[in-house]
């Protein structure tokens, strides 16, 4: 026991002071009485704090030469646990969110400044206008130049945010999902999550998808999970044609099966008896995040291609068995 609280006590001292960490660490190591990093320790831990930490750090050097090597040396985790935790946590790897938020604030001064391409692709970290014009247009769909043209910016990522208090996440038993109809009061933490989600959805403008946000309200085809004050879960759907015009889920609640709870209460009480439709990413669209592979993974299947807002993307349908109860 008293092995245990030395080692303890040493690997608070050692987070605190990395340079003393690592010589004593070596020294320790080889009398057997530390052996691991902090994440090996099973300590409990707010991985949303640290998360957040990360994302604080990532956010504020973005103009710099950012890796995981000095990512994990700042918030003081292994490369191995760093990647992990992020991924798990945020739903991207941290190359992945770096790069997007990048061709997000490259987009931005594109359109709402005059600095030359080349000056926006290097402060982009790209080192030729030929890479960066690559990485824009395998994303976007535009060449950057094409882009600053049409004089419309639309993110691609923006800054993760993971403000909120979280508490079904504290829970253990099983969920009962309070799936409501959204009334105008829920508009402001509904965009909140619209934002969060926003790489799921190219081309969205804010001010037409709250016009339409409230059209749908008021006809109630608009539905809201919320955890306290905050979404959780939202969706659009079109009771005339029987699509899911926009469906989105906090990344951290993304594993407590909230989209499946969505789909069953549309199916079951509002779209019986039609086939359920639903359009996202192509097939190896390097912007695509996951979300084809979860619309997939909730039983729709793959039908034509379409063009939306000048965006290639393709329909899912979800096809009733015959009887229109509701099952599959």
């Amino acid at each position: 026991m008293a092995t245990v609280q030395t080692a303890f006590f040493i690997y608070i001292f050692l987070s605190e002071n990395r340079k003393t960490a690592r010589m004593m660490k070596r020294q320790f190591m080889g009398l057997g009485i530390i052996r691991v990093r902090r994440e090996e320790m099973h300590m409990p831990s707010n991985s949303i704090g640290n998360i957040a930490a990360v994302i604080d750090y990532v956010e504020a050097h973005l103009t710099e030469k950012l890796d995981l090597d000095r990512i994990a040396e700042a918030v003081h985790y292994s490369k191995y646990h760093l990647h992990r935790m992020f991924a798990d946590t945020i739903g991207l790897t941290v190359h992945d969110y770096i790069q997007r938020r990048r061709l997000t604030e490259a987009a931005k001064l594109l359109v709402f400044s005059d600095k030359p391409i080349l000056e926006i692709a290097l402060t982009a970290g790209y080192e030729s206008q030929q890479a960066f014009t690559s990485g824009f247009t395998a994303m976007y769909k535009i060449s950057p130049g094409r882009y600053r043209e049409k004089e419309r910016f639309y993110p691609l990522q923006l800054r993760f945010s993971l403000e909120g208090s979280f508490k079904m996440l504290e829970q253990t038993q099983k969920q009962q999902w309070d799936i409501t109809f959204a009334v105008p009061e829920d508009i402001p933490c509904w965009m909140e999550l619209v934002r969060l989600v926003i790489d799921g959805f190219p081309c969205l403008e804010e001010e037409e998808y709250i016009r339409v946000l409230r059209e749908k309200i008021r006809t109630k085809q608009a539905l809201i999970l919320k955890d306290g004050t905050m979404a959780v879960g939202i969706l659009l759907f079109s009771s005339e044609n029987g699509s899911i015009d926009f469906m989105g889920c906090h990344p951290l609640y993304r594993k407590m099966g909230i989209p499946k709870a969505f789909l069953e209460k549309v199916m079951g009480e509002l779209l019986r008896g039609k086939d359920i439709s639903i359009t996202t990413y192509r097939e190896g669209d390097r912007a695509d995040t996951g979300h084809r592979r979860a619309v997939k993974g909730l039983g729709f299947a793959e039908a034509e291609l379409l063009v939306e807002f000048g965006y290639p993307t393709q329909r899912f349908v979800l096809h009733r068995e015959e009887g229109g109860d509701g099952s599959q």
